[in-house]
């Protein structure tokens, strides 16, 4: 299993998110602990980030295979995403 780890920023954003789906994402998050490549993740180009979509919402992750560790690095709405990654 891979350990999970959220940089303090995605953490933020993600208590900024209304409760549904604040508990839909976290659920997600939980699942990558034990498939950090689920079905319908995307690798973004040029990058070492993933990215899976939840509804409007966005998980940029990355995977640190020799580790076991799954660095959560934002988590956001789909029209603000991806402006923070540049």
């Amino acid at each position: 299993m891979y350990e999970i780890r959220i940089e303090e920023k995605a953490h933020k954003n993600l208590l900024k998110i209304p409760n549904p789906y604040r508990r839909k994402i976290n659920q997600i998050i939980n699942n990558l602990s034990i498939n950090p490549r689920p079905r319908g993740c995307k690798k973004l180009k040029s990058t070492e980030y993933y990215r899976i979509r939840f509804s409007n919402y966005r998980i940029i992750y990355q995977i640190k295979d020799k580790e076991l560790i799954i660095l959560i690095i934002e988590i956001g709405q789909r029209k603000d995403i991806y402006r923070i990654l540049k």
